[in-house]
């Protein structure tokens, strides 16, 4: 497959509304589309044909690699006029094989995201760590695009961010925004890290939380007055607090603790849910904000369980809300289905004697 083919099937991915497109042998093109991954009508792929892929792919890579040595490679590519992707090339049973991202020119919003309106005021927070959460392909990437494009339209400052790759390519507004991408403008997450404050920052994003010195290196920015904002592959705010915690040494897990309850301002946990009519899929978060009560639900481990209460709680105050708040909410409103919201649920069966104590006892059809 030469390029130019190639491209025309980015583009045609593009214009079906593609998140993802798997390219493998043995197999025609893939295309996940609403969350959903279809086979296309393309002819099966050969090794030839994904080895021409990667070629493509691969021709301004820095530093250079040889398709033929490849092993794993995460990069980006750009067809011009249509749309940037995140690429994974790999090998598999010995042969080629791509899995490609499309990440949209256009820097997303929190209306064209449909987040709710309390992101904004979150995004504006002086200092402290924000974390957005979530399983592959929830949107994690977008929200923190619209969080830094809602800053750069609001405020004078210096954002730098620190990724792997470069996906949504932001223009100075208000703010001086600086892109640094692993392997082509710094080594690894931890060096760009720990080199960030010199280069005066007043807001870092960091594209993971993958190890414990980027944690603790992310947490220290955090607790110098700077504004951190980073991802993590957690479902809820509990796990989220669990999983931080668990990177470090046990000798140093209960000070983390403290660390966390005094620099973390909020956490946006989110899923993607089918839509009740027609195609495409509406944003479910779980939102937890530092508070008295939530400070101490994450000193005490013995207190950690109870997050999801103290959130419920906290939304008339707060603007705080839970998975199934949220998901009882998109229902009453009729942008999905009572069985979608039941099986997306967190406590299914929570979720169900509330419906019932609403409708009085009638299930919905």
């Amino acid at each position: 497959m030469d390029t130019a083919i190639f491209e025309k099937v980015l583009t045609l991915a593009h214009q079906s509304k593609a998140s993802d497109i798997h390219f493998k042998v043995g197999a025609p093109i893939l295309l996940r589309i609403n969350g959903e991954l279809m086979e296309t009508k393309s002819p099966i792929l050969t090794a030839e044909d994904t080895y021409s892929i990667a070629k493509s792919v691969l021709v301004n890579a820095y530093p250079p690699v040889e398709a033929e040595h490849l092993r794993e490679w995460d990069g980006s590519y750009s067809v011009p006029g249509v749309s940037r992707f995140r690429v994974n090339v790999y090998r598999q049973r010995n042969t080629i094989a791509l899995i490609m991202r499309a990440i949209p020119f256009e820097i997303p919003n929190f209306e064209s995201l449909k987040l709710p309106e309390i992101l904004k005021k979150i995004s504006l927070e002086s200092r402290g760590l924000i974390l957005v959460t979530g399983v592959t392909g929830s949107g994690k990437s977008s929200t923190l695009a619209a969080m830094v494009n809602h800053i750069n339209n609001n405020r004078k400052c210096h954002i730098l961010t620190i990724e792997d790759p470069l996906e949504f390519m932001h223009k100075n507004i208000k703010s001086s925004i600086s892109q640094r991408e692993i392997g082509l403008d710094t080594e690894n997450f931890s060096l760009a890290l720990r080199s960030a404050l010199r280069k005066d920052p007043d807001i870092i994003l960091v594209g993971e939380m993958r190890d414990y010195e980027t944690i603790d290196t992310a947490l220290r920015a955090a607790e110098t007055g700077h504004l951190v904002l980073s991802t993590a592959h957690t479902t809820d705010a509990q796990s989220t607090i669990n999983r931080l915690i668990s990177v470090f040494p046990s000798d140093k897990q209960a000070t983390t603790r403290l660390r966390l309850a005094e620099s973390l301002v909020a956490t946006v946990s989110q899923r993607l849910i089918p839509i009740k009519e027609g195609k495409g899929r509406v944003p479910a978060c779980e939102i937890m904000r530092m508070t008295k009560t939530v400070e101490e639900c994450i000193k005490d481990p013995l207190k950690t369980f109870q997050l999801k209460d103290v959130i419920e709680q906290g939304h008339d105050s707060y603007s705080t809300q839970s998975f199934d708040q949220h998901l009882m909410w998109l229902f009453k409103d009729g942008a999905i289905s009572y069985d979608t919201a039941h099986a997306a649920a967190t406590h299914p069966s929570d979720f169900e004697r509330q419906v019932l104590l609403d409708t009085g006892g009638d299930m919905p059809d």
